[in-house]
């Protein structure tokens, strides 16, 4: 049980504040699905929810000793270039997440690790889309040859040390959400080992 500190206990059990009356899909190509909700608040007001629907996705962190890879890449929808952490996805519903993390990490850098550490997952944006995306920690790196699928053919590797990346988070040069979020999990990971 938690405790609301406004109005005392509240029970644990997920009550729906949100009921779906109907839904339709809108729109969908080989990445995505969009679709419209006709849905009821608890308020008793209806409306309408818009939901981007996406296959899982993975977030590699690679380290090697004090050192850790990014990439940088020219992202369409904010029309720049943006330095992160390797990520991605298949447009597979089925996709193994370890496989498709070695997979992105090899395509994008041309990575492959020894020790593949699983670090939890995270709701990319769960406000407007519903896509999974599965921190990895990866360790024991050695390098192979870059595989990167058509939309990758831009990507940039730079390889920095750990205090630099973590200044450019501060500085906001490294703005991409995920890689600053998995940065977090890995943070609390290192603290309990």
């Amino acid at each position: 049980m938690n405790y609301n500190h406004r109005e005392g206990p509240v029970s644990d059990a997920p009550v729906p504040s949100i009921t779906t009356l109907s839904s339709r899909e809108v729109y969908r190509n080989n990445w995505m699905r969009v679709r419209e909700d006709d849905i009821l608040r608890s308020n008793g007001k209806q409306g309408i929810y818009g939901v981007v629907e996406k296959d899982d996705a993975a977030i590699i962190i690679p380290i090697e000793g004090d050192r850790i890879w990014l990439i940088e890449q020219y992202r369409y929808t904010i029309e720049e270039q943006a330095l992160e952490l390797p990520q991605g996805g298949w447009e597979m519903a089925d996709a193994d997440p370890e496989e498709l993390a070695r997979g992105e990490l090899k395509e994008e850098t041309g990575l492959q690790a020894e020790q593949m550490t699983y670090l939890g997952h995270l709701w990319i944006a769960y406000g407007f889309t519903r896509q999974k995306q599965h921190v990895y920690l990866a360790t024991g790196l050695t390098h192979a040859d870059k595989d990167p699928d058509e939309e990758e053919h831009d990507i940039v590797l730079h390889n920095m040390p750990v205090a630099e990346f973590e200044q450019m988070m501060h500085e906001g040069k490294v703005r991409d959400a995920s890689t600053v979020a998995a940065w977090g999990l890995y943070l609390m990971w290192k603290a309990r080992q």
